[in-house]
């Protein structure tokens, strides 16, 4: 978190932020003097600030793994490509949904979007949402153009067109509420402008900000916004995804074990409304994830 501090001089009051971090095993202390009074810009001057931190403590690493995954995949057949993504795309299906209350087990998945097999006694619900985000991700990655709402929608409306066709692909125009959670999601008014904000945010700042930086916030601001009745965090990990992707990053899977502490940084971030928090842990969570990239 940036703090302003206050120090004396005499008579005379000087104001300065600072952020205070750990890198390999020794905290450090960074500093910004802003002057004797607090700039009206502040809010640019943190982010700036933060920005810089950020590229001396995380950027390096993160630019590396993508070298190095590029290597490692360049290097690959075309079959040992695929059967990597396909790999990935099923235990990212099994997480994610599993994160929803999907009641599929890593193995019931696995044997039906690599076989076809049903698991018996287990909802159609869960079936058909598992199938259908697998189609999703192979389009998502083979997708050309770039983000926009009407993709976003159609991704929703391919996720629940089999289970709840009375939502999928509409925008929610009723409240809700994620129970268990201090954030309260915005009013049904209040969602079609900000989807338009988060889409002028993003066009904006995809060839400005850092990539995995993008994705996180992406991520943050789409599953903020929550403008589904359901199907918001399916949708804003797919979002996070394609702008790694897109990027040329690896892709980044939330494993279910791993809920408690995405589902903490994601209401701390939208509580305080601090982006950072969120962004935080994700890079924490990808640099490990990716570690093997880093040797």
């Amino acid at each position: 978190m940036v703090s302003i501090r206050e120090r004396k001089y005499g008579n005379k009051k000087y104001y300065y932020i600072e952020h205070s971090f750990r890198l390999n095993g020794t905290v450090i202390k960074k500093e910004k003097y802003l002057g004797s009074n607090i700039p009206k810009d502040l809010d640019k001057i943190k982010r700036d600030f933060i920005a810089q931190i950020y590229a001396q403590k995380w950027y390096l690493s993160l630019d590396k793994i993508r070298t190095t995954y590029k290597k490692d995949i360049g290097s690959a057949t075309a079959s040992e490509k695929d059967k990597e993504i396909e790999g990935f795309m099923i235990k990212f299906t099994y997480d994610t949904q599993k994160i929803e209350g999907s009641t599929l087990t890593l193995k019931e998945t696995a044997n039906l979007l690599q076989h076809g097999v049903t698991p018996s006694n287990k909802p159609t619900r869960d079936v058909k949402e598992a199938e259908a985000h697998s189609n999703i991700f192979y389009n998502m990655i083979k997708y050309k153009k770039d983000l926009t709402l009407q993709l976003v929608l159609e991704w929703h409306h391919s996720l629940f067109e089999n289970t709840k066709k009375d939502i999928a692909g509409k925008i929610r125009t009723r409240q809700v509420w994620i129970y268990g959670s201090k954030f309260v999601p915005p009013s049904p008014a209040e969602v079609i402008p900000l989807l338009d904000d988060f889409l002028s945010w993003y066009n904006k700042n995809k060839m400005k900000m850092h990539p995995v930086e993008l994705a996180a916030i992406a991520h943050l601001k789409f599953v903020t916004v929550h403008p589904f009745i359901d199907g918001n965090g399916r949708l804003s990990r797919l979002v996070m995804n394609f702008v790694l992707n897109r990027f040329g990053y690896p892709m980044l899977n939330i494993p279910y074990e791993n809920r408690v502490g995405y589902y903490n940084a994601l209401e701390r971030a939208q509580v305080k409304k601090t982006d950072s928090i969120f962004v935080l842990w994700f890079f924490r969570r990808y640099i490990k994830e990716y570690k093997r990239y880093l040797k």
